[in-house]
Parts: structure tokens; sequence; C-alpha cells
């Protein structure tokens, strides 16, 4: 994980974080849980870092659902 890739991941936790009423910590966990950041965020970081973060949330939460993790 590079420096930029590296920021995008803390910038969308803390996105989530806000947008569910949760601890960044919280969330964290829960991606990790499922592989969403190094299976998904990181290695998708070219075309996700270019989409709204409030999709990129909604997109976050479906992942997470898919794989039976409630937000």
């Amino acid at each position: 994980m590079n420096k930029e890739s590296f920021s995008f991941v803390v910038y969308m936790i803390h996105a989530c974080a806000n947008k569910w009423n949760m601890l960044p910590s919280d969330v964290y966990r829960k991606l990790q849980s499922v592989g969403c950041i190094d299976g998904y965020l990181v290695p998708h970081y070219d075309i996700l870092h270019t989409q709204g973060a409030g999709y990129l949330v909604d997109d976050i939460r479906q992942y997470l659902e898919v794989r039976g993790v409630v937000v």
C-alpha cells in the first residue's frame, strides 16, 4: 500500500464512520473482517478515488452486506 492509497483508505474509514454513526476503529474492524481494504479498496484505488465519497460509502455498505456484515 502506498501513501496515496493509505490516505484514501483512512479517508473512507472516516467517511463511513461519519455516515454510519460509528467509531472509525469499529468501521476498520468490519472492513478488515471481510477483506474490504486489501481486497477491494487498495487494489482498485486508481478507479475508486475518482468517485464521490457518498457513492463509495454506499458501495462499501453493499460490499459488507453481501458478505453478511450488517452496518
